[in-house]
């Protein structure tokens, strides 16, 4: 069985709006349910769990209703961290997952995951047991100087860098192992710390699965400018 673990606890405040930004409205319709309708339409997620901001459950319920999605299994409440949530999330899973199933985490403010991505994820997963979101990078990146922060020497060759995002796909047994070793622990969950950088602080070597540009997450009102943009370019992928 493969889950969908949707990311949508945060309130995004950066976004400057009333409402948390995967719930404001695009063309009559939530942002959290253009990135539901994705799994929703994908042939090999077979259940979505959403990690929600506790007191929009109903909302949300609502909305699966109207939007028909038939996928959606469980909604849990998000925590006071993105490393909260998703372990909220993982937990709810212990007696519904078996070891061996998939569980794909996205964040609910990624509206636009392409199927190619989504089966790379998966595939990707089934092989090696982990599977993480990658572009390259292609910018270049210097290292501010100790002794003179206006200064550099030094640069990392953009060769050897990747950028990585959600979707990130785990084994059940690990993803639930390292969660519950993270937090036991206090190891790599503070901060802007997420699944993959908390793996990869446990030891866990990751394995790279395909990206796109297109993927992006919706921080700021440029990106939700941007989302329309794509969602009008692409108007007979994305709008029904």
């Amino acid at each position: 069985m493969n889950i969908a673990l949707i990311i949508a606890g945060g309130r995004g405040q950066r976004m400057g709006q009333n409402i948390p930004k995967q719930f404001v409205n695009v063309y009559d319709k939530p942002v959290l349910l253009y990135t539901l309708q994705s799994f929703q339409d994908h042939p090999q997620i077979d259940a979505i769990e959403l990690v929600c901001i506790d007191g929009w459950q109903d909302v949300v319920k609502a909305y699966a209703k109207q939007f028909n999605i038939s996928k959606l299994k469980w909604i849990v409440a998000g925590g006071k961290s993105g490393q909260e949530s998703i372990r909220n999330g993982v937990y709810n899973l212990e007696g519904k997952c078996q070891a061996d199933d998939i569980v794909v985490i996205h964040d609910g403010v990624r509206p636009l995951v392409d199927d190619e991505v989504l089966t790379d994820v998966i595939v990707k997963c089934q092989q090696y047991g982990n599977a993480v979101t990658s572009l390259p990078y292609n910018e270049q990146i210097f290292v501010v100087d100790s002794a003179d922060e206006a200064t550099t020497i030094k640069y990392i060759p953009r060769e050897i860098l990747r950028r990585v995002s959600t979707p990130q796909a785990y084994n059940f047994k690990l993803l639930d192992e390292k969660y519950h070793e993270a937090f036991e622990n206090k190891i790599g969950i503070c901060g802007s710390s997420y699944t993959n950088t908390m793996m990869a602080d446990l030891g866990v070597r990751l394995y790279f699965a395909a990206g796109s540009d297109k993927n992006i997450k919706l921080t700021t009102k440029d990106d939700l400018e941007m989302f329309k943009s794509y969602l009008k370019t692409d108007k007979d992928n994305w709008l029904k």
